[in-house]
Parts: structure tokens; C-alpha cells; sequence
């Protein structure tokens, strides 16, 4: 099966040589504001094969079947506190690949914030998680920031927080001598 495209959709990247789609990985985020004042980020990501192949635990796996079906659910407040979260392996390549969704527990009671990748890193590195739930949740703390904008942009224009915002100097965007800082903070703006 020949394959020229990335995905299923049209992309800006430049036409790639011929080839063949072999492997798919796909993430899915949401964020939902919930009925009792608290948010949930919900994760999910699929690996599928375009081919047929075998697995020891689980025989013959066939192509479009997932490899891994992973989800995670996280509760957090307005304060970006962890409150709750859930992670489920439906699909693994291992039998035992599921027995370490427990663990993601260890999250509650952490803030999204500075720090968060080590955190995540020191909670539930190696051995105590699983690479593929790592990297959803700290894909998460984007779609997090993402979801509550609305709720923390209100919060920080009635209660302004003196000194540098701390967006400044996060991203090319917010570069501190860039025409974005220089147009919403130009206090803050250190270009010519």
C-alpha cells in the first residue's frame, strides 16, 4: 500500500518520496469543564500496523488493530491542581502492560505547572509507568492551559500578578523582544 501522505488530511509540509504507510499513532485531547466547578483532560492514543504480524501475548495481531489503546482521565481545579486521575490500557503489547495504571494515582495533589515533566518523570519513571501514558500526560498540561484559558485569562485581568508574566520568554511567540510581547506587554518588551 502506497501511502504519500502523513495523514488523512491535507498538510503544509512538501510532498514526501514515494512510500509506504507502515505504522499510525494517534492522539486524541479533550478538555471538558465539569458540572461540579472541577475540569477534566481527557487523553487517548492508538498504534496501529497496516500489516499483520504476531504477538506473544496476545497471537495474531491484524492491521488497523491496535497495538495500544491507551486512555487517561485528569481531574484538576481551577488552580491547576490535580484532583483526580484515571489511566486504562485497553489494548498492550504485554499482558502485564495494564498492572501499572495504579500507579498514575500518584499525581494527585501535584500542580500543572512549572516542574510538571520532572514531576512526571520522578512519579512515574522507568519502571513505576509506562513510556506511552508518560508522554500523554505531559502532552496533557498544554491541553490543561488550553482549556482553562478562558477561566485564568478572566482571573489574571481582574487580579493582575505584578512583575513579568510568565509567558514572556516561553516560546518563539513570546520571544521578550518580539512584536507579541512588544503588543500586549510592551513594559516588558526589551527589543530597540
Amino acid at each position: 500500500m502506497l501511502d504519500n501522505a502523513p495523514t488523512d488530511t491535507a498538510t503544509p509540509l512538501t510532498p514526501p518520496a514515494e512510500r509506504e504507510r507502515l505504522h499510525t499513532r494517534r492522539y486524541e485531547f479533550g478538555g471538558y469543564r465539569r458540572s461540579d466547578g472541577l475540569w477534566d483532560i481527557e487523553g487517548h492514543m492508538t498504534d496501529t500496523k497496516t500489516y499483520a504480524f504476531t504477538n506473544r501475548h496476545r497471537g495474531e495481531v491484524q492491521p488497523g488493530e491496535a497495538l495500544h489503546d491507551m486512555w487517561i482521565r485528569l481531574t484538576i481545579d481551577e488552580e491547576l491542581v490535580v484532583r483526580d486521575i484515571e489511566a486504562a490500557t485497553a489494548a498492550g503489547p504485554f499482558a502485564i502492560c495494564p498492572a501499572i495504571t495504579p500507579n498514575f494515582k500518584r499525581m494527585i495533589g501535584v500542580r500543572l505547572g512549572r516542574g510538571w515533566r520532572q514531576t512526571v518523570r520522578e512519579k512515574l519513571g522507568g519502571v513505576e509507568g509506562c513510556t506511552h501514558l508518560m508522554e500523554m500526560l505531559l502532552a496533557m498540561a498544554t491541553v490543561a492551559y488550553q482549556s482553562l484559558y478562558p477561566v485564568l485569562a478572566k482571573k489574571a485581568q481582574e487580579n493582575p500578578r505584578p512583575g513579568k508574566p510568565p509567558l514572556i520568554d516561553s516560546c518563539h511567540a513570546f520571544k521578550s523582544d518580539g512584536e507579541t510581547v512588544k503588543t500586549l506587554w510592551p513594559e516588558h518588551y526589551t527589543g530597540d
